[in-house]
């Protein structure tokens, strides 16, 4: 019989339906402003070309940057939400992306690329604390018949993330500069720290016995067939992400305010596409079934787009949005099955590594994505990319699901 260790967790009291909600808003909150913090730079690349004169790919890095600090955090970050707790992390890793923002708007007014792109990378590397511990919050107050609707909103925050960048800072740069672009997502995170300290409340855990939290990953080869799909699905999704304005603007002849527009209406759509694909998880009980259909279904929509671009149709534009919608659905249903597989002792190291494997790929897609747009153009990009999610799709483990209970 296992020996129980010295540090029970306190008993909790069951939160009301109220407040359960109210965490999962806060929790929300906070995913959104890292998203605008992570993924807001990929709309100053038009910015970045005409103030700075960089090419497609040097802007692409500089846009990069924060997913590369996002990288470098996400484990570390996943290792002290599992020991310490998720509103600790949240709220410290929140501030510090705050911080961040202001050395951003500081280096952006130095007009030195590379000093913007370091700091980025630190913005990137504190806003990723909010990946395991926002998740977590979810996981571990909602039952499973309710978790995947639950998810799902959760997840809608990085694509309304991205619409709020897409709406305010491609305009704001244009308009005012890149350094007062950056206090969007400086600005977003200090509200995300003040909600989630008045809000959140470390969900319960049971009591650790010794020998009862195996590694995950040393039973079968399940989490790592879902981090390989994620990884697969996450090309098009930010190849989309980073090149749909940037596409509008120079390809299409659109202004940066019209095309951040659609981009920012685009990602309210992907947002409402992932609670749909959450609650059809808890519809169907399973969360990887619909992950296969997902997985499909964004390759034929990248497909189409490649193809419409390429033949100049005036169907690619509301194809970009389909794609938009599409490529980003994914995201909860994985999130969800790899924090469900793992368990309360392992999820946050895994979705740590969930996180980092798609970001380590998503980090390397403006600049690679930049010298292949330089040289065969946007249509042949997205036509390339649709490949990925069609291998992606007989990679999703549903046979060696459980059963939702």
């Amino acid at each position: 019989m296992g020996r129980v260790t010295t540090t029970a967790p306190k008993p909790q009291l069951e939160p009301s339906a109220t407040r359960r909600w109210a965490m999962l808003g806060a929790s929300t909150l906070a995913q959104a402003a890292a998203a605008v913090t992570i993924h807001g730079p990929a709309f100053l690349i038009p910015s970045l070309r005409d103030q700075l004169g960089l090419s497609l790919a040097e802007a692409g890095l500089v846009a990069a940057a924060p997913t590369l600090g996002v990288v470098l955090a996400l484990v570390a970050w996943g290792l002290v939400t599992d020991r310490r707790g998720e509103r600790l992390v949240l709220v410290t890793g929140l501030l510090t992306t705050a911080a961040a923002g202001g050395l951003a708007l500081l280096a952006a007014r130095s007009q030195d690329p590379v000093t913007l792109g370091l700091v980025l990378v630190l913005a990137g590397a504190a806003a990723s604390s909010t990946a395991a511990a926002s998740g977590r919050v979810v996981v571990g107050w909602f039952p499973p018949h309710r978790r995947g609707l639950a998810m799902g909103i959760r997840q809608m925050a990085q694509p309304v993330g991205v619409g709020v960048a897409a709406v305010s800072i491609a305009v704001t740069a244009e308009q005012q500069g890149i350094a007062q672009a950056l206090l969007v997502p400086a600005l977003a995170a200090l509200v995300g720290a003040v909600v989630v300290a008045l809000v959140v409340v470390d969900p319960p855990r049971p009591a650790r016995v010794e020998g009862d939290a195996p590694n995950p990953y040393r039973q079968d080869s399940y989490l790592a067939r879902i981090h390989a799909v994620s990884v697969l699905l996450v090309v098009p999704q930010f190849l989309v992400w980073t090149f749909a304005l940037v596409w509008l603007v120079e390809d299409r002849g659109w202004s940066a305010a019209a095309a951040g527009s659609l981009v920012g209406l685009a990602q309210v759509a992907g947002a409402l596409g992932r609670i749909a694909a959450g609650a059809l998880s808890d519809r169907v009980g399973s969360r990887l079934q619909p992950l296969r259909w997902v997985a499909v279904a964004a390759g034929l929509s990248m497909a189409a787009l490649g193809a419409a671009a390429g033949l100049d149709w005036a169907v690619a534009v509301p194809l970009v949005v389909l794609a938009t919608v599409v490529t980003v659905a994914d995201n909860g249903l994985a999130f969800t099955a790899v924090a469900e597989r793992a368990g309360p002792f392992w999820s946050g190291r895994a979705l740590g590594a969930q996180n980092t494997a798609q970001y380590l790929v998503a980090s390397a897609v403006p600049p690679v994505a930049g010298l292949l747009v330089e040289e065969v153009g946007y249509a042949a990009a997205f036509a390339v990319s649709a490949l990925l999610p069609l291998l992606a799709a007989p990679l999703v483990p549903t046979r060696r699901e459980s059963a939702l209970r």
